[in-house]
């Protein structure tokens, strides 16, 4: 999964980890990947930064209580790679998490940045997480995203398109993906109408569908030339419900999504197809960048 070659496989990853079950898992499954390619690891803790007024001493005290904890948080990362016979860096910074976590990636080259997603409540589906939000809205860099028991794997990977220019990245990122590993490639198009939309302008609705057909084709048509297995499919209605579901009734192991680069803080408000997929799907998201 490198963002800057056709190979399609990541060289040189960043994973931020907060000591959280799902981090843990995203670490364990970053370690697993890279026992099967050759790439370089850096794993990061953040240390939130002091803002408070509180008195001088007191400070250093919740300093060194923070600094401790991310020093206890990297240390249980290092038992985990050297128990599974990886070699690590870590990182351990302090001051604005998204900030630190994209600094850290472009200062070490990343291909790839990797955070753990926290778990299913109704506050999470609604708010896929300020950290990973901002992450994915400001950072240049591939993001992917693995839910709390997700799995790294590329057998089956479901590609949503939109024919933009941020979908025409993320369809040659897939088939780089499906090339390196010898997956099928699902392509999927979602027209965005509602259903009422069938009865008050059929002919409408038709030919969205008919364009979308065209789009599915082509991509499918780009990745067959290159040897992939793909089957493409254009389903009607909400976005993110369809390529959620779609992801499960295909088994897919990883969902590719084509995304702005830095984006500013309008794009960070949480309600985009994006995030929503993040939050709802069981399987990892790949973010693909374009800036």
């Amino acid at each position: 999964m490198e963002k800057s070659s056709t190979t399609g496989v990541d060289r040189n990853i960043l994973i931020a980890i907060d000591g959280s079950d799902s981090s843990k898992n995203a670490l364990r499954q970053t370690i697993e990947y890279s026992k099967k390619v050759n790439c370089r690891i850096t794993v990061l803790t953040v240390l939130p930064p002091y803002e408070w007024e509180l008195e001088i001493g007191i400070v250093k005290n919740i300093k060194g209580i923070y600094r401790e904890l991310g020093e206890k948080i990297l240390s249980g990362a290092k038992e985990i790679a050297e128990k599974e016979g990886v070699q690590i860096e870590t990182v351990l910074e302090e001051g604005g998490i998204h900030e630190a976590i994209i600094n850290v990636a472009e200062s070490r080259a990343c291909d790839l940045i990797v955070m753990g997603r926290r778990g299913l409540s109704n506050l999470d589906r609604a708010f896929m997480g300020s950290v990973t939000a901002r992450v994915i809205g400001y950072s240049p860099i591939d993001v992917l995203v693995i839910p709390g028991k997700g799995v790294i794997k590329c057998d089956n990977i479901l590609l949503a398109v939109d024919g933009s220019k941020y979908s025409d990245v993320a369809v040659d990122r897939a088939i780089s993906m499906a090339q390196a590993y010898g997956s099928s490639l699902k392509v999927l198009s979602v027209v965005d109408v509602p259903a009422e939309a069938y009865a008050e302008a059929p002919d409408a609705v038709d030919k969205l569908v008919e364009e979308a057909r065209k789009l599915t084709q082509k991509v499918e048509d780009q990745a067959r030339s290159s040897g992939i297995k793909t089957e493409s499919f254009v389903k009607v209605g909400d976005p993110h419900e369809k390529i959620v579901d779609t992801a499960k009734e295909l088994g897919a192991d990883t969902i590719c999504m084509g995304s702005h680069g830095r984006t500013g803080l309008k794009r960070l408000l949480m309600g985009s197809v994006t995030e929503k997929v993040i939050g709802n799907t069981p399987c990892p998201v790949l973010v693909v960048k374009s800036y």
